[in-house]
């Protein structure tokens, strides 16, 4: 019966959500293992690097990903061929432009004093180097359905690295610079992993063609702007944060943020299943099974978040104290996980109302939802630091950004598919009751 069922979860949905959930479980494992081994500056200094890196990463990601897998799917071997070889082309001049951009940053080393910015200049070309082939392999195989396989990858590069803090921890050798030197080795690992296998797909470079490269160039300039715009939405509270208030801060702030993961698993999880019904809703023509697509998936997300919310907020000491450690007990840390769980019910609202605009061919309209939050997170974010002179100001700044958010996606979309506010509310408390009565039936 174990034999059969193992056979049953061997599909490319069940590997797929348990590399998100295992990778998911690895990423809190580490930051609980760094914040109770390095010192707060140590941490900061960490994040501020993460938090550069992800931002640029997130710009070759959007600018390639999503393009390579269109085109890639299912295309002819000579066509696949030239799809691969021209983004590898457009993926190494990327990694062309971080070095000649990183050589001046490296010869102004000696003269920068903040340590956050400091580690990010000198490491962050080789992460990023190594880091290539890596995403490169990773793309192929999602567009190969060979989830399996990006399992691995991901095991390989986040479990060396946690292996060799430990080692780091055994020999007392844990701070900043040797957890940096670890991050590129394990990045270096991993490289070695997919380029002897040949899931990156070196050798089709030599197929890339000019009309490859245009097409993949013009297709991911339009895929870039929205998903960068998201990114800087996420980091531009730890770019503010450690420039006015230094990375200790930021190692206070970046635990609670840590902590929303029990809020966006499940609603990564719930954008993966609902878009394609969003979207295909949207291609037969059935405006109706749109909006109560919508209604069902962001409604069920929004009534089940608000006891997860309440709970939160009692419990925020223990999960400061469980993830970061006593140490941070006494900070900002807990409150300002509260702050954040309190609004946390217009996430699944602000998300799916965002990709409904993509969904109904308005693209443009949910870029500028989103840089209207960011422009509305940074001025809120320096106005209520000048106010407060805490972090708490970044987190009391964030309620405005998403109800701007909320509340402009939500006006845009009412334009093109009729929508009303409260049946998120409705609609979700009914259809949550049915989800639960057939959970309970099958248990």
């Amino acid at each position: 019966m174990l034999v059969k069922l193992l056979q049953k979860l061997q599909n490319k949905h069940f590997l797929s959500l348990a590399g998100n959930g295992i990778m998911a479980i690895l990423s809190v494992v580490t930051v609980a293992i760094l914040y109770r081994n390095l010192t707060p500056n140590d941490i900061g200094s960490w994040v501020v690097f993460q938090t550069a890196y992800v931002l640029v990463d997130t710009f070759r990601t959007g600018f390639l990903q999503t393009a390579l897998i269109n085109f890639y799917a299912g295309a002819q071997e000579a066509r696949a061929k030239e799809v691969v070889g021209s983004t590898w082309y457009l993926g190494i001049v990327i990694t062309g432009i971080s070095l000649v951009v990183s050589v001046p940053g490296w010869l102004l080393l000696p003269y920068i004093t903040n340590e956050g910015l400091y580690v990010t200049v000198q490491w962050f070309f080789a992460t990023f180097f190594c880091t290539l082939p890596v995403v490169m392999a990773t793309w192929v195989l999602q567009a190969e359905h060979r989830f399996d396989r990006i399992l691995y990858v991901r095991l390989v590069n986040q479990g060396s690295f946690i292996i060799m803090v430990l080692i780091l921890i055994y020999l007392n050798k844990i701070n900043i610079q040797w957890v940096m030197f670890v991050n590129v080795l394990g990045c270096f690992f991993t490289l070695l992993l997919v380029m002897l296998n040949g899931w990156a797909k070196l050798p089709t470079l030599v197929h890339k063609t000019k009309a490859g490269i245009t097409e993949i160039f013009h297709f991911g300039k339009y895929s870039v702007g929205t998903t960068i715009s998201a990114n800087l939405l996420r980091s531009s509270d730890t770019f503010i944060i450690n420039a006015l208030l230094g990375p200790a801060a930021v190692a206070i702030y970046n635990l609670p943020q840590r902590l929303l993961e029990i809020i966006e698993i499940p609603l990564r999880s719930f954008l993966a299943t609902g878009m394609p019904e969003i979207a295909a809703a949207e291609n037969m023509g059935d405006k109706v099974l749109l909006r109560n697509t919508l209604y069902k998936y962001a409604g069920i997300l929004t009534i089940l978040i608000i006891p997860v919310s309440i709970g939160a907020v009692i419990l925020a000491d223990v999960g400061v104290g469980l993830l970061g450690g006593s140490k941070y007990l006494q900070t900002e840390a807990a409150n300002l996980f509260r702050i954040f769980m309190v609004f946390a019910f217009l996430f699944p609202i602000d998300r799916f109302v965002g990709i409904t605009l993509d969904v109904v061919k308005q693209p443009k309209l949910n870029f500028i939802k989103v840089l209207l939050m960011l422009v509305v997170n940074v001025i809120g974010d320096f106005t209520a630091i000048y106010f407060m002179k805490s972090v708490y100001g970044v987190a009391v700044a964030s309620i405005p950004t998403f109800v701007v958010g909320v509340c402009f996606g939500y006006f845009s979309l009412r334009k093109f598919l009729p929508i009303t506010f409260s049946k998120f509310f409705s609609v979700g408390y009914v259809e949550t009751k049915i989800l639960l009565q057939k959970t309970l039936r099958k248990s």
